[in-house]
């Protein structure tokens, strides 16, 4: 079973809307995991019926027993993130500010304080109308250890994989170079950087590039909309060859991108068939490469 991650330095480059091209390709031959938790939307293409769902939770927040509290301060005093309030003549914990560090257990003299676990979001498995398996999540709001949220995704894309015997786990990863994008590389085999000819394109794809190479990952690159800035895009691959980066091809700009999200439906399945050939023939590629 191999992993392959397509990621993006910046958003709006059609990362998703690539990665859910290459599911629909491999089929049932793949796992999909949306590791894009912060701001997941593989499932508005996909279609899957959220089968299986359950809550995630990760990290502590302090919550205050107001009927125990005696007005002490000294909590709201040693707080370093301003997170404890009086209101009302009571204590409350401001959760959205609270880290989770636990100082104010620690030194409440009557233990009113106690730390408990943080709801962070939802998880699910489901099946897609491409009939395969998507593993995605939905990071709640405020929440934070999206890192943690992505790890959970792809540990169990991957144990699907392997007890179903699939071929290959996709990941669609988040834009950037954060912490739910060094998860989503972790134990990756091959990896599609997408980007545009744009200034902030080309930094950002450099700027990712930089991050994969510290995992020492085969990586490739797709260059959407390359028609918009010829010039750039020539910047893009003398970068590509300069790094030997596999250099997988060029999708010209077409209202093909915007018209299939808005039917929920992938690049593959909207009409243009040349669309549809370049697509299929960078899942050829990354194929023989990944056989190789």
């Amino acid at each position: 079973m191999k992993e392959i991650v397509v990621i993006s330095g910046k958003g709006g480059t059609g990362k998703t809307s690539l990665t859910a091209s290459l599911a629909f390709l491999s089929g049932n031959n793949a796992v999909i995991a949306d590791c894009d938790v912060d701001a997941a939307d593989m499932h508005l293409l996909m279609s899957p019926d959220f089968g299986y769902r359950e809550d995630f939770y990760s990290g502590q927040v302090a919550s205050i027993d107001t009927d125990i509290c005696t007005s002490c301060d000294l909590c709201r005093e040693k707080c370093r993130f301003d997170a404890i309030d009086k209101v009302n003549e009571k204590y409350i914990v401001r959760e959205l500010d609270c880290e989770g560090c636990g100082y104010c257990a620690r030194i409440c003299p009557v233990e009113a304080i106690s730390m408990n676990d943080q709801y962070s979001g939802q998880f699910f498995i489901s099946k897609s109308r491409m009939d395969n398996t998507l593993v995605h999540a939905r990071l709640g709001i405020g929440a934070e250890n999206s890192g943690k949220l992505v790890a959970k995704v792809k540990k169990e894309a991957r144990k699907i994989a392997e007890e179903e015997n699939k071929d290959f786990v996709i990941a669609d990863g988040s834009p950037g170079i954060g912490c739910p994008v060094i998860s989503s590389l972790s134990g990756a085999d091959f990896v599609v950087i997408v980007t545009e000819p744009t200034v902030s394109g080309i930094h950002d794809m450099k700027r990712v590039y930089e991050l994969v190479k510290k995992f020492d990952i085969r990586v490739s690159c797709i260059i959407n909309k390359y028609d918009l800035n010829p010039e750039i895009t020539s910047e893009i691959m003398k970068f590509i060859d300069s790094e030997s980066i596999i250099h997988l091809g060029n999708i010209p700009y077409s209202k093909v991108f915007t018209e299939a999200v808005t039917k929920g439906i992938t690049i593959m399945e909207n009409g243009d068939k040349e669309m549809a050939a370049i697509v299929t023939n960078s899942w050829s590629k990354i194929r023989e490469y990944i056989d190789d």
